[in-house]
């Protein structure tokens, strides 16, 4: 797998990363995690720009999302039933992403980055909800921003080591973000409270 993705970044540069992400969060089977890590890699070895990687990997995520959320939006959940396997969706994935709309709505889109299986589906039910594209965009572009950053900063601070936390992140992603998230809530509410007492 790192020889066709070492080919396809050496061949295609940061137009290879944009279009490989965007196929993977659409549904082809293409191991986005494993693409960041490894751009994350080959920016701390100098191979590569690390503004330009990472605003190729932006510019393939919320390609990819939006995509999904068109599809979604237009073509509905029968044709996804009908054709998803096809591109390796199955019909368990589906059902599962669904329920977890219903309960989480759009905030399933920005964590959905880091839950196997679900990824893909996220923005096709928020298209097929109506959900408003301003709504969509904060969740789905703000959910890439911390997905994105993640795995590029951590292939590019462990080097050698960017296959170890590729596969233990694919397992305890979604872990790790909420609790990234109830951190960055404690700060947030800590300072405001700061800030309000300083006031009175």
């Amino acid at each position: 797998m790192e020889q066709h993705i070492g080919e396809l970044i050496a061949h295609y540069g940061y137009y290879g990363i944009i279009i490989a992400l965007a196929g993977g969060i659409v549904g082809l089977p293409i191991p986005d995690e494993f693409l960041l890590t490894f751009v994350g890699y080959n920016i701390s070895r100098g191979y590569m720009s690390g503004t330009e990687a990472f605003m190729s990997g932006m510019a393939g995520a919320i390609l990819g999302i939006t995509l999904s959320y068109l599809l979604g939006l237009k073509l509905g959940l029968p044709v996804l039933k009908k054709y998803g396997s096809k591109v390796g969706i199955k019909e368990a994935q589906i059902e599962k992403t669904h329920i977890l709309f219903e309960k989480y709505g759009p905030f399933l889109l920005a964590i959905g980055y880091f839950i196997p299986g679900v990824r893909h589906l996220t923005a096709y039910f928020a298209g097929m909800s109506d959900l408003k594209w301003g709504k969509f965009c904060l969740y789905a572009y703000g959910g890439a921003l911390v997905w994105v950053s993640v795995f590029i900063g951590l292939g590019w601070k462990l080097g050698e080591k960017w296959r170890e936390v590729e596969y233990n992140l694919h397992r305890y992603g979604f872990w790790i973000f909420i609790i990234s998230i109830a951190i960055a809530l404690i700060v947030y509410t800590y300072v405001r409270i700061q800030n309000a007492k300083k006031n009175r």
